[in-house]
């Protein structure tokens, strides 16, 4: 048992120090400026990790959840699950003193600190991919309602409206953002900050130079979502070309291990029967 305790104590310790400075930080306010939505920032306190606070906002911020989930919240959530895998891994420890028990208690005890990071980046990446997949269809749609004569914000907020998933929300707080106060360029740098999406960052770009030079916002639209519908396509095609070298290995190590056993199996029995008789 001192042996085990050994062990876990100091990594236990150094995993939770940061956790305990974090789990102090004041919950962030929901009521912020447009501008401070734009870029929000976060001091981190003197012994707290910046690159620690900053990747959590991050995810936090790309898994759309900063209306729903505080940096405080998710800090407790790692420290209550960290205490929580600690309990458990003395349990198993105290119930059996051994090597294995002890590697069993490190699993739980790392997969409890990381599994609200896990959850969260998981929510993000899948955010980020729908707002992938609605792009170029949504892109046609406000190029269809520029065309037919209304403004781009009237566009982006009909879009918005009547859309459905992350990237309408996405488009609804940016035409939000902008009547509440926001010039244009700062919405639209809001919009590509909020998210992972190299595309729609460059059509917000697109659209701050187009109304930086005076170029056509119809124009620009039409080339972005000319643009978008190639690219599709192309990922598309490259997705087919690798399904022949993603179904090669479970062929190899799951589908053909179990035909030759029921095809050579019956054949094999029988001649081990055979040499048997001899």
């Amino acid at each position: 048992m001192s042996f085990a305790l050994a062990i876990l104590g100091p990594l236990l310790l150094a995993a939770a120090l940061p956790l305990l400075v974090l789990a102090i930080l004041p919950a962030r306010s929901a009521s912020v400026s447009p501008r401070a939505r734009v870029a929000p920032r976060t001091t981190p306190p003197p012994f707290a990790p910046r690159a620690l606070i900053q990747r959590m906002e991050r995810n936090l911020q790309l898994a759309g959840l900063t209306n729903q989930w505080s940096l405080r919240t998710l800090v407790i959530a790692k420290l209550l699950l960290l205490l929580a895998g600690l309990g458990l891994a003395a349990l198993l420890i105290w119930w059996q003193q051994s090597a294995t028990m002890v590697v069993v208690g490190l699993v739980l005890v790392i997969g409890g600190y990381f599994v609200p990071d896990l959850i969260v980046y998981g929510r993000a990446k899948e955010r980020q991919d729908t707002i992938q997949l609605e792009l170029a269809d949504t892109l046609d749609q406000i190029l269809i309602s520029v065309e037919a004569g209304l403004g781009l914000e009237t566009a982006i907020d009909r879009a918005g409206r009547h859309g459905r998933g992350p990237l309408a929300a996405e488009l609804a707080r940016t035409v939000q953002d902008m009547r509440v106060g926001a010039s244009r360029r700062e919405a639209y740098s809001g919009l590509a900050a909020r998210t992972d999406v190299v595309d729609l960052q460059r059509f917000a770009r697109a659209i701050m130079q187009a109304d930086e030079y005076g170029v056509s916002i119809g124009q620009v639209v039409r080339t972005q979502a000319k643009d978008l519908r190639a690219k599709r396509r192309q990922r598309a095609e490259e997705k087919a070309m690798r399904v022949p070298v993603q179904v090669l290995f479970p062929l190899m190590f799951c589908i053909l291990p179990v035909l030759f056993i029921i095809v050579l199996g019956p054949a094999v029995a029988n001649l081990i029967r055979s040499f048997g008789a001899l």
